[in-house]
């Protein structure tokens, strides 16, 4: 194994707490919780790919919050690039959120 090996667990909680400053703004809890964020992926050249989704395919901010994801994961210092990938597959769903989103919410 080489020195340069990725701690994943570092640099994703690194990435999850910058998605979690990052907030749905029609809806007043951050996007990570309210389980917008599909998937993240990490290659060995520190790039890193998201798989999100928005509540609506209409959503007002779906030309900006993907923007927003990647600036924001990209100042991450070991993140060398980052790519904000949309699928509405499967479609968002409250049961997607966290328990954490919906106490905030009130539907718990």
């Amino acid at each position: 194994m080489s020195d340069t090996t990725i701690d994943t667990n570092v640099l994703g909680d690194k990435i999850v707490r910058v998605l979690k400053s990052i907030f749905d703004p029609e809806i007043p809890v951050d996007i990570y919780e309210l389980g917008l964020i599909y998937d993240v992926f990490v290659n060995e050249d520190y790039e890193v790919k998201i798989l999100m989704t928005l509540t609506t395919p209409n959503c007002p901010v779906a030309e900006t919050l993907p923007l927003e994801v990647e600036e924001k994961v990209k100042s991450i210092n070991e993140v060398k690039d980052a790519e904000v990938e949309i699928t509405f597959d499967p479609p968002w769903s409250q049961d997607l959120m966290s328990e954490e989103a919906k106490l905030e919410l009130g539907m718990l």
